[in-house]
């Protein structure tokens, strides 16, 4: 039996209290989305207020494209970090330094042919889309420059990822908030000092999340050198890349056909002008700010089962899965209480805009979504133990009932209904999502056996 890997400043997820294992694991990945995060919101916030509606709107429209192209990369390195934390939970350090070589070959790869792609569909895709006239030159000039350098966003989160595997989610955190205060300078400075419009708000995210790759780089070199790998650990390893490609690329198709499902939903958003896709835009920026606890606690459990699956601590993760679904149910009252009082404020704030039309949607928005938080942390656990337990097919099913419920919703409910087919699509489509996953998950067999 393999000894357990003993290094300092990490918390033990294997051993000892699983609640209070997993807040002081998710308190930093808290305020690392809350961070990065930042980065979009202080674009969102600064070009609604400096430049105006039409920009914002011009933002707004390249938020699923976005989402498809890079979310694809992210959803990659988050499945290889999996691998990891397994190899990590199971004691293994040499499998785990093949892991990170092997992490690094495939991210950068994958990289490379996602920035080819997106240079030649992006106007195009944009075109499809119905963009409206007015933004679509705006919205492709933003959407290109941050494409084009996914390689950046791909090499942060590897780096947060890897460094999570082993039980350290508070270094990420503190080069996130140096980088993010970067973001607001370069914001400013490109914006209106060089008057580069929604570009600028583009290179201002890129050098700032660049800068953070190289601190985190500089970071495991010097404090976490079990992530280093040897020269001998890129030779190719069959089983490990087979492993890797199928973690990775299961997460990543998940998360791709997830944004794909809102590039449609967003075609049918631009059909009802840009009053609305600007309203839409602030809302979901509220949105992601709102839901963060939830999500942090879900990556965290999703390190949780992963370390736990390679230690065979099968009853663990059933006692962890019980803590963070009660966790979801508290913190989504807390959460909804708040947004329903303060979302017009919040509104008008992040979009800068006194358009009766803008604030209405997105306060209604907010306030519909925010209490069906507790099924999407739920979804989001679920999906995320599933994929630490190596399961790579069956969370897929999910985000495909996603992708077509949002194309029925397009097709068939907001011509008919407008922005409020909108607002009822993703809660709808959530709770179907989380009963596919927790019926999956209960009926695994390694969790089934670990039942006592």
């Amino acid at each position: 039996m393999k000894q357990r890997i003993s290094i300092t400043n990490h918390i033990d997820m294997i051993q000892g209290p699983i609640f209070r294992s997993l807040v002081l694991f998710a308190l930093p990945l808290l305020g690392s989305n809350l961070f990065q995060q930042f980065y979009n919101t202080m674009d969102t916030m600064i070009v609604g207020n400096c430049l105006g509606d039409l920009s914002l709107a011009a933002i707004g429209v390249c938020a699923p494209i976005y989402e498809l192209m890079v979310g694809f990369a992210l959803g990659i390195g988050n499945g290889l970090a999996m691998v990891t934390a397994r190899s990590f939970g199971s004691g293994d350090e040499e499998q785990l330094k093949k892991s990170v070589a092997s992490s690094v070959v495939i991210g950068l790869a994958s990289s490379l042919v996602i920035s080819l792609i997106a240079r030649f569909s992006l106007y195009p895709l944009l075109r499809v889309l119905d963009t409206p006239r007015e933004i679509i030159d705006e919205a492709y000039g933003y959407i290109f420059t941050v494409t084009m350098f996914v390689v950046v966003m791909f090499a942060y989160n590897l780096c947060a990822g890897l460094l999570r595997a082993i039980g350290n989610s508070f270094i990420p955190l503190v080069f996130l908030i140096l980088s993010s205060c970067l973001n607001i300078g370069l914001d400013l400075l490109f914006i209106q000092a060089f008057s580069m419009g929604v570009r600028g708000a583009a290179v201002a995210t890129v050098i700032s999340q660049g800068v953070s790759v190289v601190l985190c780089i500089l970071y495991i070199l010097k404090k976490a050198r079990i992530l280093v790998p040897e020269k001998r650990h890129f030779v190719v390893d069959r089983q490990m890349y087979g492993e890797l490609l199928g973690q990775g690329f299961s997460m990543g198709f998940m998360s791709c056909i997830v944004s794909a499902g809102s590039v449609i939903l967003q075609y049918g958003i631009n059909g009802l002008g840009y009053l609305v896709i600007a309203a839409h835009t602030a809302a979901r920026k509220l949105y992601m700010f709102s839901m963060m606890p939830v999500s942090a606690m879900s990556m965290a459990f999703g390190t949780f089962v992963s370390q736990n699956k390679g230690a065979d601590q099968g009853r663990r993760i059933r006692q962890g899965m019980r803590c963070v679904y009660l966790y979801d149910v508290c913190v989504t009252a807390a959460i909804t209480a708040v947004v329903w009082i303060c979302a017009p404020a919040m509104v008008a704030w992040i979009s800068g805009s006194g358009e009766a039309v803008l604030l209405e949607n997105g306060t209604r928005y907010l306030r519909f979504v925010t209490p069906f938080f507790v099924v999407l942390g739920i979804l989001l656990d679920t999906r995320f133990a599933l994929q630490g337990l190596g399961m790579k097919l069956l969370p897929l099913v999910s985000s495909i009932i996603e992708f077509f419920g949002k194309i029925l919703f397009v097709a068939v409910f907001i011509p008919r209904f407008q922005y409020m087919a909108v607002i009822f699509c993703e809660p709808v489509i959530w709770c179907i999502m989380a009963v596919q996953l927790v019926y999956t998950f209960y009926h695994n067999d390694y969790i089934r056996k670990a039942k006592g």
